[in-house]
């Protein structure tokens, strides 16, 4: 729970995939691909933000929520020269990067006293950025480990990533 501003509380739970994208969310992964000028090869629905807040409206108890899907377009980027530029530069900046992220949502999550991975959702090894604010999610261990395995069959398209699945593929 984080305290916001207006006097209320703000809950922030995750879900982690991955799964395979919906219709809407590849067909909107295929638009950025083609603003680029690359191809789609294939999408993955990484995690769900859900946000809880309750608080006063108007002096009357009220409640609201929404969900943010978190997803990875794999469009036929080539692989970058400077990765190991980018994985100094996430090394360097982790712990401040938890710091800022855990003012505005809450503790980094930990397991046994160990911090969570930091998840690139568009991946160092095609160009993601190394530390933006909306490019790092916090992983356990294993899900970190599934996203790195699913990655490279995201981007050699075909399989599972380039077909659609189902609009939710959880329930809470």
């Amino acid at each position: 729970m984080v305290n916001t501003p207006d006097g209320g509380q703000l809950r922030t739970t995750i879900y982690y995939g991955p799964w395979q994208c919906s219709a809407a969310l590849m067909s909107r992964c295929e638009s950025k691909c083609a603003v680029q000028g690359r191809a789609l090869m294939g999408c993955m629905w990484l995690a769900d933000f859900k946000g809880d807040w309750q608080g006063r409206f108007m002096l009357l108890p009220a409640e609201a929520g929404g969900r943010l899907a978190i997803t990875h377009c794999c469009c036929d980027y080539p692989t970058v020269p400077d990765l190991k530029w980018r994985r100094d530069t996430w090394n360097n900046a982790r712990d401040r990067f938890r710091d800022d992220w855990s003012a505005e949502l809450g503790t980094w999550p930990t397991s046994s006293g160990k911090n969570w991975a930091g998840h690139h959702v568009f991946d160092l090894a095609h160009g993601g950025a190394p530390v933006a604010r909306d490019n790092v999610i916090p992983v356990p261990s294993d899900v970190h480990e599934a996203f790195n395995k699913q990655y490279p069959a995201c981007y050699s398209g075909g399989g599972q990533w380039s077909t659609p699945g189902p609009a939710r593929p959880y329930s809470d």
